[in-house]
């Protein structure tokens, strides 16, 4: 029933198997490969959703799988480049793949990765891009020496967030146009077209079923809302659906007018903006699929957050963004155990994961955990900073929130709106969002497998801490909004 492995596509005329690389390379490069595997254990194997209770959820044989006619129609898309694919591809095969009927990978450089052909999408780029751009000496170099042309440094960061000098997200966004054309090549005849990253988590029974209730005759465009200057665009990361008919509409496009689309590229720094901008030209407009589509993990998302007066709690989620090995395999294994559990029950909502799986985190005090709290600071730079007039308005608590995390504590209790905070010494962080976070392991743990080592301790050591009468308040208050009738449940 499933497509596991992806090798039906025609390889391009272009593509050049790589070359082995020199003999007395060969020591240089095993060295190089070890530091960069030790270097890249924190994200393989940081714990940031620890289970309390290991066998809450534990997986039982089989995966329970959307069973809907319309997976039949659908082609997942998933992009990933060579210096994250080995590291972040894996899961996806041991998760949500299973489940998925259908699916083409698309990178920087064609291999087979745990069984599953990986395809190079950037193979019938304009040659007179490769000799001008210093962003495609990276591909060049996969191209000519694959894996063994990977230096140290090219491993790390992703996006504005992160490294933008990695080579491997400066190639990214040239992928966005060709991925269209080749998934319409591959399956011209699919209803629907998700596009995904490597460290995108989709619930798939809720994608499903979401794109069920739009008509993919007509050209759709579902989203998360991003805007770059005056450009409204899907952001890639939190991943976006592409009707058939409008996946053709700008893939002629961008075949029509090639030329002006690598000069629009090659101006501009995000590949997801620029198949927006591209898709606006062709009249299909994007669809708010907020809050469905997530661009955070559960780790930093805001359960408290509202925009374009929606709030989460009562939708049905579909995808969360920036997760790690770890949290892909919590939440599968939760999602899995809650559908058995309510074979009837509807849709999961971004509550049921809230109240099952993120608030039995959630203590009164937590040592060695950072809950991302983001609002009021209060140290001695920050007191410097304020104004005398300022200073003095102060309450007694948050004038020394910044001596103890019971101090801290105390500033937040005293702030009605406060839900949690965070303290590391001389400095208090309070905040009105609703966090998880995840852990601050000391020097010589080990995380999840085998000896893998966590990170360096920090030098300032955070604790963190929620105002549990608050929480409870907060998600009584949401759960009779969900139970009133009039709650919706999908963004339709």
């Amino acid at each position: 029933m499933f497509r596991r492995v992806q090798q039906d596509e025609s390889r391009p005329k272009s593509y050049r198997a790589p070359r082995k690389p020199a003999r007395p390379r060969r020591l240089c490069i095993a060295i190089i490969t070890s530091v960069v595997m030790w270097s890249v254990v924190w994200y393989l194997f940081r714990s940031p959703v620890p289970s309390r209770d290991p066998g809450r959820f534990a997986q039982s044989a089989g995966s329970v799988c959307p069973a809907p006619e319309l997976q039949k129609d659908i082609l997942v898309v998933l992009r990933t480049g060579a210096t994250e694919a080995l590291v972040k591809l894996p899961v996806h095969f041991q998760t949500i793949l299973q489940c998925v009927d259908d699916y083409v990978i698309y990178s920087d450089m064609e291999e087979v990765i745990d069984g599953h052909h990986v395809f190079d999408v950037l193979s019938q780029v304009n040659h007179t891009l490769l000799d001008d751009l210093p962003e495609f000496e990276l591909y060049k170099q996969l191209r000519t020496d694959g894996r063994a042309g990977l230096e140290y440094q090219t491993i790390f960061g992703s996006g504005p967030s992160g490294a933008v000098d990695n080579p491997g997200w400066k190639l990214d966004k040239w992928k966005f146009l060709p991925m269209v054309d080749r998934a319409l090549q591959y399956r011209p005849h699919a209803k629907w077209f998700v596009f995904v990253e490597a460290d995108t988590y989709m619930v798939w029974q809720n994608m499903v079923e979401y794109l069920s209730k739009f008509d993919a005759r007509q050209p759709y465009y579902l989203g998360k809302h991003m805007y770059i200057s005056d450009t409204l665009f899907g952001h890639g990361g939190s991943g976006f659906m592409l009707s058939n008919p409008a996946a053709r509409k700008v893939s002629d496009h961008w075949n029509e007018h090639r030329e002006q689309w690598d000069k629009f590229t090659r101006e501009e720094w995000a590949g997801d903006m620029v198949l927006g901008k591209a898709l606006k030209d062709v009249g299909v407009d994007m669809f708010w699929a907020f809050p469905h589509l997530q661009g955070d993990s559960l780790t930093a998302m805001d359960w408290n957050v509202s925009k374009i007066g929606r709030e989460p709690w009562c939708f049905a989620p579909i995808t969360f963004h920036h997760m790690a090995v770890t949290e892909f395999n919590t939440l599968w294994r939760f999602e899995q155990e809650w559908h058995r559990l309510n074979p009837t029950r509807g849709p999961l909502r971004f509550r049921d994961i809230f109240k099952d799986l993120v608030r039995p985190q959630l203590q009164p005090k937590s040592g060695d955990w950072d809950n991302l709290s983001a609002g009021t600071e209060y140290s001695e730079g920050a007191l410097e900073r304020l104004s005398e007039q300022d200073r003095s308005q102060l309450s007694p608590a948050e004038q020394e929130a910044r001596l103890s995390l019971e101090k801290c504590q105390a500033a937040c209790e005293s702030k009605p709106k406060c839900i949690q905070f965070s303290y590391a010494t001389g400095k208090c962080m309070t905040s009105d969002q609703l966090r998880l976070g995840h852990a601050v392991y000391p020097v010589g743990s080990t995380v999840g497998r085998g000896e893998a080592k966590a990170a360096p301790e920090p030098r300032n050591p955070i604790k963190s801490g929620w105002i549990a009468s608050r929480v409870s308040s907060y998600v009584q208050q949401l759960d009779m909004s969900c139970d009133s009738g009039k709650a919706k449940i999908w963004v339709v």
